[in-house]
């Protein structure tokens, strides 16, 4: 009688995860379970669980993340998942309607078919994770003035009285992110880096930082990737479509990297670069979102490389 092979023997388990509750699917069995979202429960289903257990969860915010802390330190192996690629995947295999309990039955089954294609999750470190929410509670922010603006542009009293306390707030969370920044291993000397390139200011150099300390040892395509600013191919036969974004990283990354490159488009370091963009027929966006693939390409070099920029260097390296 064949042993089982390692894969055969792994139980892949699915965990929609929200505020308050977790549904959990095992893969290829019936039935999904309801647990608290809470440290206690967590640990005592956790010690339920076999030593080749592997979970997936998608990634909300920070809703997942004592789970996937948790199950880490016990020794399990964690995929945190993108919510973009399992919404893909259901369709794909024709999932009927959007549940909690079907969430977790169709990341049960992402996970037993695609996981030797994924990256096992990592915990970062206290400092990052402290930079990381600080982050995203930026980007809420951003979000709800956005919203404001829109929505009260006929009021215009009425719109500023709401939106000061909502740019007091974004001033000192910029504060707490530059300190931050700072405190991560080796930050203050990366944030000279990676600020040294013309455009990239002290909050885009900080999300960066963030994203390039994750990703120490991936390559520069694989980074781009990670921001969403990778061009999509859309070919079939002799026709080719038309390129689009992936946009599969955080949205509000791609906001200040594109914030990034209008500003860079106006210095003498890249306007040569920007311009050369739309004599080839661009538009002025999709020429400025070439320009951030560069920023941060060079970015990414220098903190690597822990060196700062030099504008030289751009004419033997023209790749974006």
């Amino acid at each position: 009688m064949k042993a089982n092979s390692p894969v055969e023997s792994m139980s892949f388990i699915g965990v929609d995860v929200a505020s308050t509750q977790l549904d959990v699917a095992w893969h290829a069995q019936p039935g999904v379970r309801r647990i608290a979202n809470d440290d206690s429960s967590i640990r005592r289903w956790l010690a339920g669980l076999p030593r080749t257990a592997v979970l997936a969860m998608e990634a909300t915010g920070r809703y997942h993340l004592r789970l996937a802390e948790l199950a880490h330190e016990r020794g399990l192996r964690v995929y945190v998942l993108n919510p973009r690629d399992v919404k893909h995947y259901a369709r794909a295999v024709g999932q009927r309607g959007k549940t909690d309990r079907l969430d977790a039955l169709v990341l049960a089954r992402y996970i037993a078919h695609e996981h030797g294609q994924l990256h096992a999750w990592q915990p970062s470190t206290a400092q990052l994770q402290r930079l990381q929410e600080l982050l995203r509670r930026r980007a809420t922010l951003v979000r709800h003035t956005t919203a404001l603006r829109q929505g009260l542009q006929d009021q215009p009293a009425l719109l500023q009285a709401v939106l000061q306390p909502l740019k007091t707030a974004v001033a000192g969370l910029d504060k707490q992110i530059a300190q931050a920044a700072a405190a991560v291993p080796d930050g203050a000397q990366a944030l000279q880096h990676i600020t040294s390139v013309p455009g990239l200011g002290l909050l885009s150099a900080a999300a960066l930082l963030a994203l390039f300390t994750r990703l120490p040892s991936a390559g520069a395509d694989t980074v781009v990737a990670f921001t969403g600013l990778d061009p999509r191919p859309m070919d079939s036969g002799n026709r080719r479509g038309r390129r689009c974004l992936s946009k599969r990283g955080p949205a509000e990354l791609r906001r200040l990297l594109f914030n990034a490159a209008m500003s860079a488009a106006r210095t003498s370091s890249w306007c040569a670069l920007y311009e050369r963009e739309r004599a080839k027929g661009l538009p002025s966006t999709a020429a400025l979102i070439v320009l951030a693939r560069k920023l941060v390409r060079v970015a990414f070099s220098l903190f690597k490389n822990r060196s700062d920029f030099d504008p030289a260097r751009l004419r033997t390296n023209g790749r974006a």
